[in-house]
């Protein structure tokens, strides 16, 4: 504490004098009295509480004097030294990964949320850019000096589940340094020091990491698969912590009913591997551990089952754009002379053969017909609301001549009045006509339609598969309404323009329109699943010789409303006593 006008302490020697007058004033008055009888019960009384009369006697003095010590006091404006945050501003760097609800009390993320509204109160009116971290780096605030503001953004603040990526965060706040002298506070649970880019001598780098000790067993992996008969599943465990942990393991499908428990032990360190086989057939699967340890949200993992594989195998004889078309958009496509075609039971087969609409058990793309010949036509191009239309326009192309169709089958796209692409019963999908009688693949559609077919064919028809939380992801889905639903069957947001963003939250979630719904995994990345030894550090210097910085915090306004209030007391005990006396 200090005075930052020291020279009014001279005003001291007023609550003096006004001392000095009660001390020479008057003490009594003469007044005559027509009987002393009740005098020695009034000294009785006044004997009992002495310090009490004494101070209604003399009240107001003591509210004076007070009031006049406070009011002197004010005038030397007294001060109380307190840190504030270096620099002429300052950046918080926020991590909003899965991995800061790690936490024993409390989480990461919320420790780091009371001690950024401490800072608040050091800002002294430097400006404040807030950043949370992600595959795509915000700038939540940017030179914001209001701290009612600042307050309000960090308390919005939440947990996006997605990876860190803490460098992408590093160089946008790199942007806002400048040459300006700033201090760089980074949010976190842990970061090496070979990270912080340390090249400028304007920056103080403070990180704040996680608590230590926090002890996690999670799920690393889960997978499941379907013959058609049955389920197998495979669920890989992983103990971060040096000490044993007791768990359960647990199945369950879709309904939330209990396919298989198991009791397990897992030591120190240790990383075990489970499979199950001959597990009832279902659609959808969560393992679920029930662990006692300090991070939840890696002790559960769904998958949606698939009995497809994303191999794709292309006829030898097949044209040239067409095998180069799918291998761009694939990197597990084989080229294979047709006559070994039906030795890939397991594969998404591309070819012209009809003859192995027969033979393969999973669908066919065909690219024109080996048994019918081909006739000419001329006419526009016309395609139905199918999901392989999605991204591709086929309106502008040029088709010469198409194959007869195929009876019973649904045709989805037209040449004039004759159909041009079909599609089976069983999933098979037939362009009726060579690439060589088109110009197709002169148009952008061309790739996007093959990518189309991939997504439908190398994928469970009712799935679209896993996203990591938030990932922006183009889907083939049809024409229409689209919105995607929590498993609680609640609306979460819509599809636009076949561009699906995943929900931030792990689990399992359904796309759906009036007509049709697929399923997907939202799933954490493996980043997300290991905790690590939390660090908290300061780096570089912006105070000259290491001095910190400090700022006044003024007792004046205190002590304003306290004289203020001794001033209404005084006029209460004036006004009792009667303002004529």
């Amino acid at each position: 504490m200090g005075f930052s006008q020291i020279i009014f302490s001279w005003t001291a020697i007023i609550p003096v004098i006004v001392l000095l007058y009660y001390f020479f004033r008057k003490k009594y008055t003469d007044q005559t009295v027509s009987s002393t009888l009740f005098w020695y019960e009034i000294m009785q009384e006044t004997r009992v509480s002495p310090y009490l009369k004494h101070l209604q006697k003399n009240a107001l003095l003591y509210l004076q004097l007070l009031a006049l010590l406070l009011f002197v006091l004010a005038l030397m404006n007294p001060y109380m030294k307190k840190s504030t945050i270096a620099g002429a501003q300052t950046i918080f760097i926020v991590d909003t990964s899965a991995t800061m609800l790690a936490g024993k009390e409390q989480s990461t993320f919320d420790a780091h949320k009371k001690e950024m509204l401490a800072l608040v109160e050091q800002l002294d009116g430097r400006p404040v850019t807030l950043i949370t971290t992600g595959n795509s780096p915000q700038a939540v605030l940017q030179q914001e000096t209001s701290a009612k503001s600042i307050e309000k953004a960090i308390q919005d603040l939440h947990v996006t589940y997605e990876t860190a990526q803490i460098n992408k965060a590093l160089d946008v706040a790199q942007a806002f340094v400048g040459d300006t002298p700033t201090s760089i506070y980074v949010f976190t649970d842990t970061l090496d020091k070979k990270q912080l880019p340390m090249e400028k001598d304007s920056v103080k780098w403070l990180v704040y990491g996680s608590e230590k000790d926090l002890t996690n067993v999670a799920i690393t992996r889960f997978a499941a698969t379907t013959d058609g008969k049955s389920t197998m599943a495979l669920v890989q465990l992983q103990n971060d912590s040096n000490e044993e942990h007791k768990l359960t393991l647990t199945l369950q499908n879709s309904q939330g009913e209990v396919v298989i428990e198991e009791q397990l032990s897992l030591a120190g360190d240790e990383a075990t591997t489970k499979t199950f086989k001959d597990l009832p057939l279902i659609d959808t699967l969560t393992a679920t551990i029930d662990v006692a340890d300090h991070y939840a949200v890696d002790n559960s993992q769904s998958v949606v089952l698939q009995t497809a594989t994303s191999n794709i195998v292309v006829d030898q004889n097949m044209h040239q754009l067409i095998q180069k078309g799918f291998q761009s958009i694939n990197g597990h496509v084989k080229i294979v002379p047709a006559l070994q075609l039906a030795d890939n039971q397991n594969a998404t087969i591309v070819t012209n053969q009809t003859s192995l609409l027969q033979k393969m058990d999973r669908p066919i793309v065909f690219f024109g017909r080996d048994d019918v010949e081909k006739k000419e036509i001329n006419g526009e191009v016309k395609t139905t609301s199918d999901a392989l239309f999605a991204f591709s326009d086929l309106n502008d192309i040029y088709v010469s001549a198409v194959y007869p169709a195929f009876d019973n089958y649904k045709t989805i796209a037209t040449v004039g009045d004759l159909p041009f692409i079909q599609r089976s019963p069983q999933g098979d999908i037939i362009v009726l006509a060579d690439i060589a009688d088109t110009d197709w693949p002169l148009y952008p559609s061309f790739p996007l339609f093959l990518w189309s077919v991939e997504q439908q064919l190398s994928e469970s028809v009712g799935s679209l598969g896993i996203f990591a939380p938030n990932e922006q992801r183009a889907v083939a889905l049809s024409q229409g309404d689209w919105s995607i639903y929590s498993q609680d069957d609640e609306f979460l947001s819509t599809i636009r323009n076949g561009l699906l963003t995943a929900p931030m939250q792990p689990g399992i979630y359904t796309a759906r329109s009036n007509s049709e719904e697929k399923r997907f995994i939202v799933q954490l990345q493996a980043p997300e699943r290991v905790i690590a030894q939390g660090t908290s550090y300061t780096l570089g210097e912006l105070q000259q010789n290491g001095k910190e910085e400090v700022s006044k915090a003024s007792y004046v306004p205190w002590l304003i409303l306290i004289i203020l209030c001794l001033l209404v007391a005084e006029w209460e005990v004036q006004r009792r006593r009667g303002f004529t006396n």
